[in-house]
């Protein structure tokens, strides 16, 4: 009786060893050494990279990743992960966080068509209305802005966020986050 329990000892040991090198390799690497003392760019390669890893697909994370490839210079990577969101059945949400990268980037074209995508696909989304009428409102295309408000307002009159996205436009105040 003794051997069997000393074998499924020795077992159950060496497994949990296994285990704890295994867990102890999933966590290698990470952590601020990824870009401590390196330059900015290979820093911040880095921590994209990790980024990468741990977003795997998750719509919002990849687009997170984007913009700050899209923003900082490099729109071509940037798009790459805005594409691999889009090319799966992408939600409302993600088409709005894209047209948000676009119109920090200041490319305008490319914002208004993800916001017509949003307002097409979820016609009944009063926070998507009342954040991109006030997208309009700051682009100077006031009417458009304020259709867009009316019919969030319809729906929902009483969303304190829905005056302060007005608020925010006509004061052309950058949107809270």
């Amino acid at each position: 009786m003794r051997k069997p329990l000393r074998s499924t000892l020795v077992v159950l040991s060496l497994l949990l060893v296994g285990y704890g090198f295994g867990y102890a390799a999933k966590g290698a690497g990470k952590g601020v050494s990824l870009f401590r003392g390196k330059p900015a760019s290979e820093a911040a390669s880095a921590a994209l990279a990790e980024a990468e890893r741990l977003a795997q697909s998750d719509s919002w994370e990849l687009i997170a990743i984007g913009r700050v490839w899209y923003l900082s210079g490099d729109q071509a990577k940037g798009q790459a992960f805005f594409d691999r969101v889009t090319q799966r059945k992408p939600e409302p949400s993600d088409w709005q966080r894209i047209g948000d990268v676009y119109a920090e980037a200041e490319q305008f074209d490319n914002a208004a068509a993800c916001y017509q995508k949003v307002l097409a696909s979820a016609p009944k989304d009063d926070t998507g209305q009342s954040e991109i009428g006030a997208w309009y409102v700051r682009r100077g295309q006031r009417e458009k802005g304020e259709e867009l408000f009316a019919k969030a307002l319809e729906r929902n009159p009483d969303d304190l966020w829905h005056y302060v996205r007005a608020a925010e436009a006509y004061l052309n105040v950058p949107r809270g986050r």
